[in-house]
């Protein structure tokens, strides 16, 4: 069975319009092809679609599902259309957890300000790729390293790692704590998306992991104090709770904030983006 958008389009038409000569001038076509395109539909769907007599043209009882159906189909195909044509209009940035943290803000602002015929979006997509893949985004912020055969990144700034405990466990009256504080505990990870892992401590003094897959429930299971958790410094500008008390932990390595996008088809306002974030960064 083969239906045509031309085929849908018609129909719709004939519906809206009322008589197969007014359908005709919408479309820009002649009434015998108006016609034809309608027989072409009824045969290849097997049913009567519309009722026609001298003075008016009706739909029948399947008519008129198939005409709702039609109308979200040809609405589909036309958001398509114009996300193609005006997709560089605006770019979407797909993040995991936490955007740009304190530089959220700022980055949303500038943009605006500087770039107005691109409208920005953020996109939180708990993914990886914070939603590359998916095609959910253009460009993604990601806190480690994607595949290099699909993706390329660029490092646009460093964040201190931070850990996150119970507002009342004895870590929080610390000003910081150490890696070595944190081995007898149970860590809760994301294996996805997250930036912690048990190597980040000696073989011999790994602390035992808990998974999760969202945010919001890192946060809780923290703050009932059953595990620990350690994280960008961008978590805790995005996710203050009462109930949580972000260290940093001053023997981990910084980690590496990166802007990545699909290698063959970047977004053109990608290096803008790349030198902006890089400048909101380098100052702090």
């Amino acid at each position: 069975m083969d239906v045509e958008l031309r085929q849908l389009r018609c129909l719709v038409a004939i519906v809206d319009e009322g008589t197969f000569t007014d359908a005709a001038i919408a479309l820009g076509v002649s009434q015998a092809a108006v016609s034809r395109t309608l027989a072409a539909l009824e045969r290849a769907l097997g049913t009567r679609l519309l009722r026609r007599t001298s003075r008016q043209v009706t739909p029948t009882g399947t008519g008129l599902r198939v005409v709702a159906h039609a109308r979200r189909v040809l609405a589909e195909v036309d958001g398509l259309i114009r996300e193609a044509v005006s997709g560089h209009a605006h770019l979407r940035i797909g993040y995991a957890w936490s955007a740009l943290g304190r530089h959220t803000p700022a980055f949303q602002r500038r943009w605006a300000q500087a770039y107005p015929e691109t409208e920005l979006h953020l996109v939180r997509v708990n993914s990886a790729t914070a939603g590359l893949t998916e095609g959910a985004c253009d460009l993604a912020v990601v806190r480690r390293p994607l595949d290099e055969r699909r993706f390329d990144s660029a490092i646009v700034g460093l964040e201190r790692r931070l850990c996150a405990v119970a507002a009342d466990d004895p870590l929080a009256r610390r000003r910081s704590v150490r890696l070595a504080d944190l081995s007898g505990r149970t860590l809760l990870v994301d294996r996805r998306t997250g930036t912690t892992t048990a190597e980040l401590w000696p073989p011999d003094s790994r602390p035992a992991t808990e998974e999760t897959h969202d945010v919001e429930d890192w946060l809780t299971v923290i703050s009932a104090g059953r595990c620990v958790g350690m994280t960008a410094e961008s978590t805790a500008n995005q996710y203050p709770r009462p109930g949580i008390a972000y260290r940093p932990v001053r023997d981990a390595e910084p980690i590496a904030v990166r802007l990545a996008w699909w290698r063959d088809d970047p977004h053109p306002a990608t290096q803008t983006a790349v030198e902006l974030l890089t400048t909101l960064y380098r100052n702090g």
